[in-house]
């Protein structure tokens, strides 16, 4: 499986947090599969850290490499195919980041590992 992590499930997975379903963490470490962080997660990490809304212990320029890396997680690019996704989206979710992800998942055939009840609104596959 190709899996996309929501921005959350990344930072949880960063700190080994008890908020993961069993379904995620055993997707996650099944090495069969494709694990992808999103630039636009790796954005949003970056604009809240710098509002102050999220606390890490290194900047996001070092944090997100290193956590990706010590996972095993790709980076995966934000498109213009995939931006161009959002017109087509109904608006169940205001969150810009959030949006982007599923536009993400919808274009690159990628499943979303999410807690978020507004993502699985979508006509996407998520796991959690």
């Amino acid at each position: 499986m190709k899996l996309l992590l929501d921005t959350c499930t990344f930072l949880w997975l960063t700190i080994g947090s008890n908020e993961l379903s069993s379904n995620v963490v055993d997707a996650f470490a099944d090495p069969k599969n494709e694990v992808y962080l999103s630039a636009v997660s790796a954005w949003e990490i970056n604009v809240k850290y710098r509002l102050g809304k999220l606390s890490l212990p290194l900047s996001p320029d070092q944090f997100i490499p290193k956590e990706r890396k010590r996972h095993l997680v790709t980076p995966l690019d934000l498109s213009e195919q995939d931006t161009l996704h959002l017109c087509k989206l109904p608006t169940p979710h205001k969150d810009p980041f959030d949006r982007m992800l599923v536009c993400q998942a919808i274009e690159h055939s990628l499943i979303i590992l999410t807690p978020d009840p507004l993502i699985i609104q979508y006509p996407i596959r998520y796991l959690w």
